[in-house]
């Protein structure tokens, strides 16, 4: 597919939005894009040819050089960056939890009802080893080990994404921080779970798997954010 002046500039312009450009200068910069590739359209020269294939990293040294990108802490892309490394984690969680509670999916307790001819029914419970606590608790450690890796290379990846400031201090902050994040998001869980149980019995899992993971995500996001705003001078 041949690359037009029209896709470069378009491809340009997402580029400079994404760095938060202002319109004005994104304005100023196209037109000028516009007129050298039309120059050297004429000079028999390729759009391909004259950006040398990345439009985006072109874009990016040009705004760069200008001092155009803006600089706020971007604690909204933070936030949301974080809360994406944490939602597979908090959602195994909570399903492993499913499966490792009594009663949960992997429970294999049973009850037998017995009637008689003179009294009242025999109930008899059988209990059995619940394989799924011990694939809880395993879960539960691989869960808080992959949170930590996703949400810190998610927030590092859109921190440079977005070429804001001061990503290697914010990145050791956070580095820090994020076992202590991530356990108050697991005390979260339980709080929940624990007030399902008290407030919802019956309701008890719909709540946990509903709301639960829900307040995870969002303690992280939220505690990365808090880094991020306290890492991150304003301009």
């Amino acid at each position: 597919m041949t690359l037009t002046v029209e896709d470069a500039i378009h491809q340009a312009r997402e580029t400079w939005r994404r760095l938060g450009v202002e319109q004005d200068a994104a304005d100023e910069m196209a037109e000028e894009m516009a007129a050298d590739l039309t120059a050297a359209a004429s000079d028999g020269r390729s759009v391909t040819d004259y950006i040398g294939g990345d439009i985006d990293a072109l874009a990016t040294s040009w705004a760069v050089e200008r001092g155009l990108p803006a600089t706020g802490p971007r604690l909204k892309e933070t936030a949301a960056a974080a809360a994406r490394g944490a939602t597979v984690p908090a959602v195994v969680a909570v399903i492993l939890w499913w499966a490792g509670m009594p009663g949960g999916l992997l429970d294999r307790d049973s009850e037998a009802l017995t009637t008689q001819l003179h009294g009242p029914p025999v109930r008899e419970v059988h209990h059995y080893p619940n394989p799924g606590t011990p694939l809880m608790w395993v879960g539960w450690a691989v869960c808080l080990l992959a949170a930590f890796f996703w949400v810190r290379s998610t927030v590092a990846a859109e921190l440079q994404h977005r070429h804001a400031p001061a990503r290697e201090v914010t990145m050791r902050a956070l580095t820090k921080a994020l076992p202590l994040i991530l356990l108050a998001a697991a005390l979260l869980g339980t709080a929940i779970n624990c007030l399902g149980d008290y407030a919802f019995s019956y309701f008890r899992v719909i709540v946990t798997v509903l709301v639960a993971p829900v307040a995870m995500i969002g303690a992280v996001a939220a505690g990365a954010a808090w880094v991020r705003d306290r890492t991150c001078p304003p301009q």
